[in-house]
């Protein structure tokens, strides 16, 4: 019985192959094993493009930020500047007051020095 079944079971293989029924099998077989290895492929390519991609996005936000700062930077140094303007306007006005006040007490020291010098060349 065990040879007859042996005997039927290869029969069934052989009518399977002249068929054509196995090859289909086997090229079904072989095309998903394919698609699968491909499948497989693709995920470890997005894997390994996932720390790029997280790279790259935490300099996009790095970048973002220090430009934000940099707004923030030139904003507060604007209105440093707007704030200290009439301070410095008083302190160029003094500055002037007093370059004038030296310029005046030299002139006369000037004209002193000249005057003694005319009174010791008179003598």
């Amino acid at each position: 019985m065990a040879k007859f079944f042996e005997f039927a079971r290869k029969t069934m293989f052989y009518i399977r192959i002249l068929s054509g029924y196995e090859e289909r099998r086997i090229r079904s077989y072989r095309l998903h094993l394919q698609q699968r290895l491909q499948q497989a492929q693709e995920k470890r390519n997005a894997i390994a493009k996932i720390p790029e991609k997280i790279i790259l996005s935490e300099v996009r936000k790095m970048v973002q930020d220090m430009q934000a700062l940099n707004t923030k930077l030139e904003q507060t140094e604007a209105a440093i500047e707007e704030y200290f303007k009439p301070i410095d306007k008083e302190a160029e006005i003094i500055m002037k007051t007093q370059l004038e006040g030296e310029e005046k007490t030299m002139r006369q020291m000037v004209e002193t020095m000249q005057k003694q010098a005319l009174i010791e060349e008179a003598e």
